[in-house]
């Protein structure tokens, strides 16, 4: 035998030769070690490793369970759990009617999430101890995605308001296309479901409305309106918004989507007005739930 010749093989080889013996031999180690285990007290191993699954299974399903519980019960406490009474999916509202004893108001914020104003505005409504809905747009919630998480982790409620804020009709499959996009982004950016929608501009007949209430969303209009688009003054902004207010009110004004200086010098003097007149701020779906155990309560 010629052994000189063998070490003149390429390296490749002999590392081939080498990955082949330790493969075979771990292919005989296995049976043996199969053969140890299924005599005597082996069998009893592999028996409870088989119903280990199982219970681990179960085990895991139980805990998403609980985490899910307690997930859902801090968001319903920061007042962005998004689940509606089923009186309210599929349907539009201006406003709800609950006891006039309870002085409720909303306040929404339509065209975010915007970098400077949705940030001021945050930071208003945190110092002054109050939630607030916001109607975000997918493309800004997509552009700026830190902004919208801060909404849902200050506590506040998340809507959509549609992916592109289009105001001419659009055919079914482009309707489609805004919300279930927006529903996506919102979804993916903060970890939370929706089923609150408004339409931009309050366009009720241009397609994203009925598609909105086809897929059960409610459909959440206002009943006071700030004009803050048209950058009034701050004592013409108060009087937009006190003069129509009422318990159960949907007060509207808008965070993003051009220059909202007016709405957050206004904001502060706002939120003492409503409070010196004994109102407490909701967000929709806490408002929606309080009227909808009320209207249980009367039906009892």
């Amino acid at each position: 035998m010629n052994t000189k010749g063998l070490f003149r093989l390429p390296k490749f080889v002999l590392f081939g030769l080498a990955a082949l013996v330790l493969t075979l031999a771990v292919g005989m180690a296995i049976p043996i070690q199969q053969n140890v285990f299924s005599n005597g007290l082996g069998q009893s191993v592999i028996a409870s490793s088989l119903a280990a699954p199982a219970t681990t299974t179960q085990r895991v399903t139980e805990l998403k369970k609980q985490m899910m519980d307690s997930w859902q019960q801090e968001a319903k406490q920061k007042g962005v759990y998004q689940e509606i009474p089923k009186r309210y999916q599929g349907v539009t509202l201006n406003a709800v009617k609950p006891n006039q004893n309870d002085k409720i108001v909303a306040l929404t914020f339509d065209d975010g999430p915007w970098p400077k104003y949705t940030e001021q505005i945050l930071d208003i409504l945190k110092e002054n101890n109050v939630k607030g809905t916001f109607f975000v747009i997918g493309r800004n919630m997509k552009n700026f995605p830190e902004i919208g998480k801060r909404i849902v982790t200050d506590g506040h409620a998340i809507a959509n308001h549609t992916w592109h804020h289009w105001y001419h009709r659009l055919n079914p499959k482009a309707a489609a296309y805004e919300i279930d996009a927006t529903e996506e982004i919102i979804y993916k950016t903060t970890g939370v479901r929706t089923n609150l929608f408004r339409p931009p501009g309050g366009v009720l007949g241009n397609g994203p409305a009925a598609y909105a209430k086809s897929k059960k969303y409610s459909v959440i209009m206002w009943s006071a309106d700030s004009h803050d688009y048209k950058r009034p003054a701050v004592p013409r902004l108060l009087s937009n918004v006190m003069r129509d207010s009422k318990p159960g009110g949907i007060v509207l004004m808008h965070d993003g989507g051009g220059v909202r200086d007016s709405t957050v010098k206004a904001l502060p003097a706002m939120i003492e007005k409503f409070r010196n007149s004994g109102y407490r701020f909701v967000t929709m779906p806490e408002m929606l739930e309080i009227e909808d155990k009320e209207l249980q309560m009367a039906k009892k």
